[in-house]
């Protein structure tokens, strides 16, 4: 029983309450904002709207998926890379199965999403590679760290990481491909690549534009950023952005009160239970939603990588950055096109944008950092020794 009860102790010592409690307040945070995006989507008498219940559910499997994961050695999960690697890879072809992978409504060219019964469910493969590709690329960093800077390590790490984006490319998801970037490029840079290659990177892709407006985006794509210029030339394509960051100067300071939105509740901003998600912060919560809501969502990338910072086997470190790069890439791009600075490319505010696949998703990158914090613990010696038996070698 005192075993037992040291181990209890253990548990609860070396779990990361703080990121837990953090991650657990953002999401319910969002499940209300997303209650409010779609109240008015109900039937009359309806309290609670299918996208509340979907991601309710999501955040609270997730918080427990999350302390599961927490519990499993982290050298099992980083030594099962090659198998995370073929899943990876394996998810992604699967979108080109005919009959399997769909695309959203204004892009039926798009295969980003696996249809589950029916079409009854969607699963978004993107968002779990992305913890995949960070354990793999992870793995790949350590192994090479000694010679990071060598010219065949780099371009044997820059295959790993266009593998993926390639894939996402392909699959029509422009967004997540940029995401994929950030995370290499972050984890590139805490693995100590030397500046340099950064500053010949961003030369190259610069160099690399035209091409990329010429034969990589398609004409929806090339649409949106030109109406961030010429929003006049554009009204059909900015509208939302419009009405989206028209909503969140409507907020005020205080904002117009919860469920009291009149372009949130009247449904005028498209998508707002989605990638618009902060629109309905900022009219219904106001400057001080706002401000609470990144703060929410800084603290959790600041104890994020704060694990990373404080690993003590040295081989975690890169991965807890790589998920911090994620979830602020994320916020950056997301609040860019909330704002009208960002052209939209499907990127949702994480923990607070509705869905079920994806909010599960980034509570596994939760309890794999919460792994990586537990087992960095000076963890107590358990005493299971027996005692009252006479032993006859005992010093009396």
């Amino acid at each position: 029983m005192k075993a037992i009860l040291k181990s209890v102790k253990n548990f609860i010592k070396e779990t990361d309450k703080i990121l837990l409690f953090l991650c657990a307040v953002t999401s319910f945070f969002g499940c209300v904002m997303v209650l409010s995006a779609t109240l008015h989507t109900a039937a009359e008498g309806v309290r609670f709207t299918r996208d509340f219940k979907v991601m309710l559910i999501a955040v609270c499997a997730g918080l427990v998926g999350a302390v599961i994961i927490s519990v499993i050695d982290y050298e099992f999960i980083i030594k099962m890379w090659p198998l995370v690697a073929i899943a990876s890879v394996g998810l992604m072809l699967l979108l080109f199965v005919p009959g399997v992978g769909v695309g959203p409504p204004e892009r039926p060219d798009a295969k980003t999403w696996i249809s589950l019964l029916g079409g009854k469910i969607f699963f978004q493969p993107s968002e779990i590679v992305k913890i995949g590709f960070i354990i793999t690329f992870g793995v790949h960093l350590e192994k090479v760290k000694n010679n990071i800077n060598h010219i065949l390590t780099l371009i044997s790490l820059g295959i790993h990481a266009l593998i993926p984006v390639a894939l996402v490319i392909k699959s029509g998801d422009m967004g997540s491909a940029l995401v994929f970037l950030i995370i290499a490029a972050s984890m590139l840079f805490v693995a100590g690549l030397h500046w340099l290659y950064f500053v010949a990177g961003i030369i190259l892709v610069i160099a690399a534009l035209p091409l990329a407006w010429l034969f990589l985006l398609e004409g929806i794509q090339k649409s949106r950023f030109l109406a961030l210029i010429y929003p006049e030339l554009y009204p059909d394509v900015i509208y939302q952005q419009e009405r989206g960051l028209a909503a969140i100067g409507g907020g005020g300071l205080t904002g117009q009160g919860l469920f009291k939105g009149n372009y949130t509740q009247l449904g005028i901003v498209p998508e707002s239970q989605n990638d618009m998600i902060f629109s309905v912060v900022g009219e219904e919560l106001g400057l001080v939603g706002c401000f609470i809501a990144l703060l929410l969502l800084t603290l959790i990338i600041i104890r994020i990588a704060r694990t990373g910072r404080h690993d003590k086997v040295g081989n975690t470190k890169v991965m807890c950055y790589g998920v911090a790069a994620m979830i602020a890439g994320q916020v950056i791009i997301n609040i860019g096109m909330c704002l009208q600075l960002l052209p939209v490319i499907g990127i949702t505010l994480p923990f607070f944008s509705a869905g079920g696949s994806s909010n599960l998703c980034l509570y596994i990158a939760i309890g794999l950092i919460m792994s990586f914090y537990r087992y960095n613990q000076q963890r107590d010696i358990i005493d299971v020794t027996l005692s009252n038996i006479d032993n006859p070698f005992r010093d009396n």
